[in-house]
């Protein structure tokens, strides 16, 4: 288990984190969202024992990071949010290079890559140089340099960045597998639709500070706006609309521009089973055809975003939070081979 208590992270007068605790389960697929700066990266790399905090302490089981980031980085495998690679070397060449760095011994080299470019479906790449790879195939190939020296803990910083929908797929199946192989995984991501399908835990950080953390469902169920009904009728819908506004049972019947050009109602609801009992058969009554009356849970974005308009100044764009670091930018002149070294635990 990961604990985080009270951490904070000043750059001068920026305070990047601001006393964030929160707890990673063994074996979770752990989701980190906010918008652009929230402090979602410096908490990845303070995870990674890569960056001090100013205060407060974070916890594998039971060593903490700073007493011992050598033993720590042994357990973690990070993958951040830009990379370097080595242009001029093949894909098991630049695995290899990596094992060596980590501490493989020299005769399993051959049969880690070989498996770490089977379990990123590389292997046909495995004699390619890396720059002739796809966005999407440098991702699972850095995602296998992270795994190099297996790891218990994954901490990946914006994976899914600038993959097309199915490159993003695959990654979202190469990360359930894995899970099944009970790596605990910490991932940021300012793809919603990735999170919400791979997460069992979230967390919610604004301006450095946490918001919510917890199992996805009790942060829904916390942050929910009360229970929603989606109503959909062939026709009649400005008929329907009024029938539901006098009914006990609704609270507020929300607005649509198109709602009478596709019969969508959407309104929320007061009450069990039962309310919805009524509530269908007061509209069937009034001779209103009725296709359909169910629950409609908030999405995850719409969770998000009721969270981010409350806010003034963060960013509103549905479905994309961020895709650069919240950590000062590093220094004009290093080099692209150096943040590749500085960047592997």
């Amino acid at each position: 288990m990961i604990k985080v208590q009270h951490v904070t992270k000043r750059y001068g007068s920026l305070k990047a984190l601001d006393d964030v605790s929160l707890e990673v389960p063994t074996g979770a697929v752990y989701g980190l969202i906010g918008p652009n700066g929230a402090g979602k990266t410096t908490l990845l790399r303070i995870l990674a024992a890569l960056l001090p905090p100013t205060s407060g302490q974070v916890w594998l089981d039971e060593t903490e990071v700073t007493h011992a980031p050598n033993v720590i980085r042994r357990s973690i495998g990070y993958m951040p949010d830009f990379f370097g690679v080595y242009p001029d070397l093949t894909s098991a060449e630049y695995l290899a290079f990596y094992a060596g760095i980590h501490g493989v011994r020299r005769g399993a080299i051959a049969s880690t890559v070989a498996d770490l470019l089977e379990l990123v479906d590389l292997t046909t790449k495995r004699d390619a140089l890396v720059e002739t790879l796809s966005r999407g195939m440098k991702q699972r190939l850095c995602l296998a340099r992270a795994l190099i020296h297996d790891p218990a803990i994954l901490l990946l910083d914006e994976p899914a960045s600038g993959l097309d929908p199915q490159a993003r797929a695959e990654f979202r199946e190469l990360l359930r597998t894995l899970r099944s192989m009970q790596k605990t995984i910490v991932v940021s991501s300012h793809i919603l639709l990735d999170l919400a399908e791979i997460c069992s835990h979230i967390a919610i950080i604004r301006e450095g500070q946490l918001v919510i953390e917890g199992d996805v469902a009790h942060v829904m169920a916390t942050l929910s706006r009360g229970q929603r009904i989606e109503v959909r009728v062939l026709s009649q819908a400005a008929e329907a609309r009024e029938l539901l506004k006098a009914m006990p049972e609704i609270s507020q019947v929300l607005d649509g521009d198109d709602t009478e050009e596709n019969g969508l109602i959407l309104a929320e609801c007061n009450g069990d089973e039962h309310a919805l009992h009524r509530i269908l058969t007061g509209l069937v009554e009034h001779t209103i055809p009725v296709v359909s009356l169910a629950p409609r849970k908030d999405s995850l974005e719409e969770v998000y975003m009721s969270i981010m308009e409350s806010t003034p100044g963060t960013s509103n764009t549905p479905g994309t939070l961020d895709n650069t670091s919240d950590t000062p930018s590093t220094p004009a002149g290093n080099s692209q081979q150096g943040d590749e070294i500085g960047s592997a635990p």
